[in-house]
């Protein structure tokens, strides 16, 4: 796990001393993502540097140095991740004459870049990369990302310089850098709390969307933007998963994704440094820390926090599960205070406008475990691939109900939906917290939104929606087309349920659940895997029926069976919590002035991106606690601070 970034500029004009000192600037923004060694490497007759920061973990020696050159000189690269199957790479190119100086997987795709081409290379890798690649025979820069987006890859155009790098930071580090906020992304950003692939925060830049690869020629249109090429498809392992489903039987499903899984794992837990894994006590990270100890001779190390408020605390579960399992485990109890002395860091960590929360507790845990271990497998993905969030069961059953009510009725019933929400929420203080937290208000405008959805597209966008009226909150901002809501993403055949997993694969996990994970645990330079977003793990999922992943209303069947081999189903059977924090409370509380300062009338006036009235009128309302308005103040405010640390 590293970073790199780097830049191609068009005039040609500058000495190679001088892009040297740019490219070093550039990288060591990156300096948290590769504290172990960091390099450059520049062609001034081309116009093309390359830096790179390196968090040794494979081939610990200078051999495994980057930028590296390919064995004939021909290709430069910069690259991030792990390739897991390298060594089975390795022994097919050395059976074709491939010669290598160190045990680096960087060196063995350089070679199967250099023997096979990009694509081939790309699609014979099972891994999580991001790399820039310089071909100087063809004169072009490639830059390429893997399947699901484990790791990041940004991109565009500077005046005459094309810049990429892992994170924005590093080409807000060049002299030619120049950024304007792009308030379309803002307006998606307000709806989803992150901004979805391809779009960046700002206008002039992209992600590059998972599983592609986009080459510029040099000697091209200047400004150009380099048109993205697939390598693997979501939608296509969607589809084909869909068409030709798992013939077997429930006995068969099980064994075999265990098999999958097993391989997974053991390829991951490969490290020449100290490895152990996140445990939250939850079904996901429990098989993931069960077959990694199945396959361990020694205690795996683990990890977990837990939090003083009860409905927030699974740490006496990862515990339990820790001790059934044999494992070297540690639990650090975290205080209020110790998450928010972390709120002014996370602009930084996480470099454009993000508001998931969980934020909060995935870096605490990172920080957490990188005292004790360099790399750490997570269970994260098993939500997205086998239908494990509430949203799915309880979507499918309201889609299945509001499609039964006539359109007419339904009209009819969404105002008296919204007319209750108010006195619904003014008698929510009356009443104890057990019940409050399960009624009022805010359910029943969410209902009153859902009646008003014409299909099941729209009521899954109402469903992760924050914001439902961003364009009414971002001055001159208008929601674009995202794959969220392109007719080319929906899948033929299928249900409710399993279109939204499809969209959830492709938005909601590269853009949210993996920027949290990469940003949060690379601040801290620990290295995350994981195992389920396998590429083979991926694609047998989604060729697995229905039944094998939501049964009788309980999701994750088949990897429940797995996991009932080796812990049992008392120590991890509760109802789903979610890996959150008390940002509702804080926001009436410790925050308040924080918050304040950041959304005053003023403040939002002065600053020019957000009409003021819709804000402070969910702020008065949550400061009142007859209504939660978490997460549009939270998204406000994440946006508000990140602003203050990029002017």
């Amino acid at each position: 796990m590293c970073g790199f970034t780097g830049f191609f500029d068009r005039a040609r004009s500058a000495a190679a001393d001088a892009l040297t000192a740019t490219v070093t600037r550039m990288a060591d923004t990156l300096r948290h993502r590769g504290p172990d060694d960091g390099g450059t490497w520049v062609d001034a007759a081309a116009g093309v540097a390359l830096g790179h920061r390196r968090l040794s973990i494979i081939d610990l020696s200078p051999l495994g140095h980057q930028p590296m050159l390919s064995a004939s000189g021909r290709y430069a690269i910069a690259f991030n991740g792990e390739i897991y199957n390298f060594r089975e790479l390795r022994t097919d190119l050395e059976s074709s004459g491939a010669i290598f100086r160190g045990h680096s997987d960087t060196e063995v795709l350089l070679a199967a870049i250099e023997l096979w081409g990009v694509r081939v290379a790309l699609i014979r890798a099972v891994g999580m990369f991001s790399f820039a690649l310089y071909d100087r025979t063809q004169r072009t820069v490639t830059l390429a990302r893997d399947r699901i987006g484990e790791k990041p890859l940004y991109y565009g155009w500077a005046g005459t310089c094309f810049l990429f790098g892992s994170e924005l930071k590093a080409l807000r580090a060049h002299p030619s850098w120049s950024g304007s906020i792009d308030r379309d992304a803002l307006a998606l950003y307000l709806r989803h709390n992150y901004v979805p692939s391809p779009r960046t925060i700002y206008r002039e830049f992209r992600k590059l969307i998972p599983g592609t690869y986009c080459t510029l020629a040099l000697d091209g249109d200047r400004g150009a933007y380099p048109e993205p090429a697939v390598y693997w498809s979501a939608h296509t392992a969607a589809q084909q998963g869909l068409d030709r489903p798992f013939s077997g039987g429930d006995d068969a499903a099980v064994a075999e994704f265990e098999r999958l899984l097993r391989q997974s794992i053991r390829g991951q837990m490969i490290a020449d440094v100290p490895l152990g894994a996140f445990l939250s006590g939850g079904l996901d990270s429990s098989v993931v820390v069960a077959l990694m100890q199945a396959q361990s001779d020694r205690p795996v190390r683990t990890f977990s926090i837990g939090f003083g408020e009860k409905e927030y605390n699974e740490a006496g579960y990862a515990k339990a599960v820790a001790q059934h399992l044999g494992t070297e485990h540690t639990e650090l109890y975290v205080a209020a205070d110790a998450a928010l002395d972390l709120i002014p860091r996370l602009p930084h960590i996480f470099d454009e406008p993000f508001a998931d929360s969980s934020q909060l507790p995935t870096t605490i845990v990172s920080e957490l475990t990188r005292k004790y271990v360099t790399v750490a497998l997570s269970g994260d993905a098993g939500d997205e691939l086998l239908a494990g969030y509430n949203r799915y069961r309880l979507g499918q059953k309201l889609n299945r109900r509001l499609t039964a009510i006539p359109a007419p009725l339904r009209a009819l019933l969404a105002p008296l939906a919204s007319a209750a929400a108010p006195l619904a929420s003014a008698v929510r203080p009356l009443v104890p917290a057990h019940w409050s937290r399960h009624a009022g208000g805010d359910k029943l405008r969410k209902l009153a939104a859902a009646l008003r959805t014409p299909d099941g597209a729209a009521l899954y966008l109402l469903i992760v929606s924050h914001w439902d009226d961003p364009a009414a909150v971002v001055i001159d901002g208008r929601e674009p087309m995202t794959r969220l809501t392109n007719p080319a993403e929906l899948l033929t055949g299928a249900d409710f349920v399993g279109q939204t997993q499809y969209w959830d694969l492709i938005s909601y996990l590269p853009d949210d659940i993996l920027v949290k994970v990469d940003r949060s645990a690379m601040s801290c330079s620990l290295e995350t895997r994981i195992p389920l977003l396998d590429h083979r793990i991926v694609e047998f999922a989604w060729s697995l029926p229905p039944r094998m992943k939501l049964r009788d209303g309980i999701s994750k069947w088949v990897l429940r069976q797995v996991l009932y081999r080796h812990v049992p189903r008392e120590l991890v059977e509760r109802p789903k919590m979610g890996f959150g924090v008390p940002i509702d409370h804080w926001l009436r509380g410790p925050l308040r002035d924080w918050c304040e300062s950041l959304i005053s009338v003023d403040r939002l006036r002065r600053d020019g991106f957000f009409r003021p009235e819709p804000i402070r009128e969910k702020w008065q309302q949550h400061l009142s606690g007859r209504y939660n308005w978490q997460y549009y103040i939270w998204d406000i405010c994440m946006f508000q601070a990140w602003l203050d640390a990029n002017r």
